[in-house]
């Protein structure tokens, strides 16, 4: 039998997994609202110190200046989205983003960059067509995450629990989720808390390859937690690959970003031949490209031989002078320093790493699921960025659809019921995860952790097509399988063995969804590209969405709703019909 653990049984209001941008913004939007809500947050890491927004190097983007428009970021996110964003998700991303810029500052004491006369410095990132990305140096994250972290701890209604993290959803007779079963490493315990209203946003699912940017505890979980429960996805087929992680041989620090500001403001991309590829996959734009277009060519150029000895190709900022580096990326020059690079005054090895999941559990406006008392904010939603996300978007997105999620939930909670008992079905969640820590044989988890990133990263990576995503899909099916039998023996606290179990379980869920999604999408667009299609196809103008029902994947096509802005190749076929 596997050793008895602790049961702590809580209760809130609101139960928000996952304590980045999203969490905390919808933490600040419901005490707004009600200063007396009940609010319980469970943070993976510690407060402030882990998750993905606290890594944002490059920045916010919103509008602020009065040469610029929501029409225009509008259009830049749609172009950018390759046109299958939803369009009411990508317009509230604009119209929001700058009331929750200023909230940030008046409200959390966030203090970005300023120009000479007191207004916020904004600066160019890839795709934009004004420079709208408001940032804090190269470290914009560090400034938001500090200050929401000590807005948080100041207030009496919110209790955090931190090195605790989401392992199921607890549902009613209804299917209505009431709250989530929650595993706190530190004490080596099981927590079952019971809500009116549940907020998964717990970050996404690009460590399922083999090089990736996020912070080292995301796994997919709140994906992972949702699918469990029989949540909508859309969009899974679209995973972003930032152009330039840094190649540190097998540290982890492998996959860590030189940011898209850098690229923004100069830098230069080069092949082992000392080439400006660019010039050839986008003369008019060259590194100032999206994120896709970028990747992809610094990935064909790898491909084609034309890469480092390491697999990588080189980035090179020299040119813009040691001041303007350590004025606007000391960050990044630091970072460079400690794995014994030197950005000042020499080229440094970068290549393609997965950096973000545009797709996710498909949210309304108010970040509702389809799963009553269900929400999803930040990177475990989709539908936003479409088929390729701006850099600036990202923690723009987390912040808007966060502070959303709080204004919901505080709607919700008025008129939800309490809810029921649930400490039986906590039990028996509670001994499915037990079973490992006193499994005698079983798989390495962390082999079967690397042997999946490597499967996505060869098959299901930066350029994909059928066949080898065909052949994928049987090798992530026995991944997942084995994993459920992996060993996790020893004891709870901080045993790391169990919780890589429990984060391949997670990530294998997110890998065989993107991988059938994206075997359906026979097309290339934004982040998805296919050799086998490698045009984009008006035909393709729509979402994948797909959720578990009855124990089997149901998938469906919807075509996009065009309620904004019509892409150009729709508006000539239609002229065409006409004629």
């Amino acid at each position: 039998m596997p050793p008895l653990l602790p049961l702590v049984e809580l209760e809130a209001d609101i139960l928000i997994l996952g304590a980045g941008g999203a969490g905390l913004l919808a933490a600040l939007h419901a005490t707004t609202i009600n200063p007396r809500t009940k609010i319980l947050i469970a943070v993976k890491g510690l407060l402030g110190q882990s998750g993905c927004t606290r890594m944002v190097q490059g920045g916010y983007n919103c509008v602020l200046n009065p040469n610029d428009s929501f029409e225009k970021h509008f259009e830049d996110t749609i172009k950018g989205g390759q046109f299958v964003n939803n369009q009411d998700l990508a317009w509230a991303l604009v119209n929001d983003s700058p009331d929750r810029i200023l909230e940030l500052e008046n409200k959390c004491g966030c203090l970005f960059d300023r120009n000479p006369d007191g207004t916020i410095h904004q600066k160019p990132f890839a795709g934009q067509s004004f420079d709208r990305t408001v940032h804090k140096g190269d470290l914009t994250g560090i400034e938001i995450m500090a200050n929401l972290r000590d807005w948080t701890l100041e207030q009496e209604n919110i209790t955090v629990l931190q090195e605790t993290r989401g392992l199921d959803l607890l549902t009613d007779t209804n299917g209505k989720v009431v709250g989530a079963l929650l595993l706190n490493n530190r004490k080596g315990e099981f927590v079952s808390v019971k809500a009116k209203a549940t907020l998964v946003a717990t970050g996404g699912g690009a460590t399922m390859y083999q090089i990736s940017s996020p912070s080292l505890e995301k796994a997919g979980d709140g994906m992972g937690m949702a699918f469990r429960v029989g949540a909508e996805f859309i969009d899974m087929e679209m995973m972003q690959f930032h152009p330039t992680g840094l190649l540190v041989g097998k540290s982890i620090a492998t996959g860590g970003l030189l940011e898209e500001g850098l690229r923004g403001a100069g830098a230069r991309l080069f092949n082992k031949d000392g080439e400006r590829y660019m010039e050839r996959y986008s003369p008019d734009k060259m590194e100032r490209a999206t994120r896709d277009v970028v990747s992809r060519s610094s990935y064909m150029e790898i491909m084609a031989g034309r890469g480092t000895p390491s697999g990588g190709v080189l980035i090179d900022a020299t040119h813009m002078g040691e001041k303007f580096l350590l004025d606007n990326f000391r960050g990044m020059v630091d970072r460079c320093r400690e794995y014994g690079f030197d950005l000042l005054h020499s080229r440094v090895e970068v290549s393609p790493s997965a950096h973000y999941h545009m797709g996710g559990i498909r949210i309304d406006l108010n970040c509702k699921s389809n799963i009553d008392g269900l929400f999803a904010a930040g990177e475990d939603s989709g539908g936003v960025h479409g088929g390729n996300r701006l850099g600036g978007n990202g923690v723009a997105d987390s912040i808007v659809f966060g502070a959303r999620a709080g204004d919901a939930m505080a709607e919700y909670i008025r008129t939800a019921k309490a809810p029921g008992d649930v400490s039986t079905q906590a039990r028996q969640l509670m001994e499915k995860w037990l079973a490992p820590l006193n499994r005698e044989g079983g798989e390495n988890p962390f082999k079967l952790r690397d042997q999946l990133e490597r499967v996505m990263w060869r098959k299901a990576g930066v350029v994909r097509n059928g066949k080898d995503m065909a052949e994928a899909i049987p090798e992530i099916i026995e991944i997942r399988e084995k994993i459920e039998q992996a060993n996790g023996a020893g004891a709870p606290i901080y045993n790391a063995p169990w919780n890589e179990m429990i984060n391949t379980v997670n990530l294998g869920v997110c890998a065989e969804l993107l991988t059938r999604s994206a075997i359906l999408r026979e097309e290339s667009r934004g982040a998805h590209y296919r050799q086998d299609f490698p045009e984009k196809n008006v035909k393709w103008l729509k979402n994948i969405t797909v959720k578990p029902v009855n124990g089997d994947l149901k998938w469906d096509t919807v075509p996009v709703k065009f309620t904004r802005l019509k892409p150009p190749e729709l508006i000539e076929q239609e002229k065409s019909l006409v004629h």
